[in-house]
């Protein structure tokens, strides 16, 4: 927990502050905290890219006015938004604001059978707002919870013997392929590289923790899940990656409904992912969920997305 505190409550960039202050306004006092997490973190800079952000509220209906927004939420949560504001020097800042509640939070980083959110929250976040001491280490204990379920399903994944940097490089593998993502085979060693000595430190404070993975030296670990469990457990990722890839079709799809713009959003995204202009048609535009599926199913044949 001390490591995930430090982690956590690190200092972000200032023109970080006009997008929180954004989410505050949008979701009111439903806002039990907010996350910032993604690539605008580990570059530092949020005004070059979309800000990945994370709002937690009490519950859906205090968080939404109109009832299908709540129902979407609550059956295939996250919803996502997009949010606008301006840096101090007038750049126009933009962010992918993720709502979910505070309880799936906790669930879904230690308890969910999907990678979804413990894949993405055992990676380094910082929390920019929470609503009081209490909820702070709620989210904290959350986060914790994250990295110790990572360890716990990438371990049937592992050799006898493995490092840290190993286990990090497999485990964001294993559950980058549980979604439709178009990132190159290499981008797990990147991140592991960005912060390999954080990444450590994790594996370190997780250890003892999990009476199969054992400390066998400096960056060396142990690994006595038996074969039977080590099986078991690859069965359990190839069902991940299938229920992952639908589940990512279906929140998709959602956002179409769910989303102000929601062709725009969906094609904004597609093109983000796969760097290739995509027209959208009069048919496309009012029929999204009819005429959506050949454009998704050529991507996929095509390989652009994985």
């Amino acid at each position: 927990m001390a490591e995930i505190r430090a982690q956590s409550g690190q200092p972000v960039a200032r023109e970080l502050q006009p997008l929180t202050d954004q989410a505050l306004r949008r979701f009111g006092a439903a806002v039990e905290g907010v996350l910032f997490y993604g690539s605008c973190l580990r570059s530092g800079k949020p005004t070059e890219g979309v800000v990945d952000l994370y709002v937690l509220v009490d519950n859906y209906a205090h968080a939404f006015p109109r009832r299908l927004l709540r129902w979407a939420n609550a059956c295939l949560p996250p919803n996502v938004f997009m949010l606008h504001a301006f840096a101090p020097d007038g750049q126009v800042l933009r962010a992918k604001c993720a709502v979910l509640s505070l309880a799936h939070f906790e669930q879904g980083t230690g308890q969910w059978f999907q990678s979804y959110l413990w894949g993405r929250f055992a990676q380094p976040s910082r929390l920019v707002f929470s609503r009081n001491a209490e909820v702070r280490e709620r989210i904290h204990r959350a986060l914790a919870q994250a990295v110790v379920t990572l360890h716990r399903r990438t371990l049937p994944a592992m050799p006898d013997r493995f490092t840290a940097d190993e286990l990090w490089r497999r485990a964001l593998s294993l559950s980058y392929a549980t979604e439709l993502r178009p990132e190159a085979a290499g981008r797990p060693d990147e991140l592991v590289q960005h912060d390999a000595s954080g990444y450590r430190r994790l594996s370190a404070t997780v250890a003892p923790a999990l009476t199969e993975m054992v400390l066998l030296g400096d960056n060396l670990y142990g690994n006595r899940l038996p074969t039977a469990a080590r099986q078991r457990g690859m069965r359990q990722w190839q069902w991940r990656r299938l229920q992952g890839r639908t589940l990512n079709v279906a929140r998709l799809m959602k956002s179409v409904l769910t989303f102000e713009n929601g062709v725009d959003y969906v094609v904004w995204k597609l093109e983000r992912h796969t760097g290739e202009k995509i027209e959208v048609s009069p048919r496309l535009r009012r029929y999204p969920l009819i005429f959506g599926w050949p454009l998704l199913w050529r991507l996929l044949r095509e390989r652009r997305l994985r």
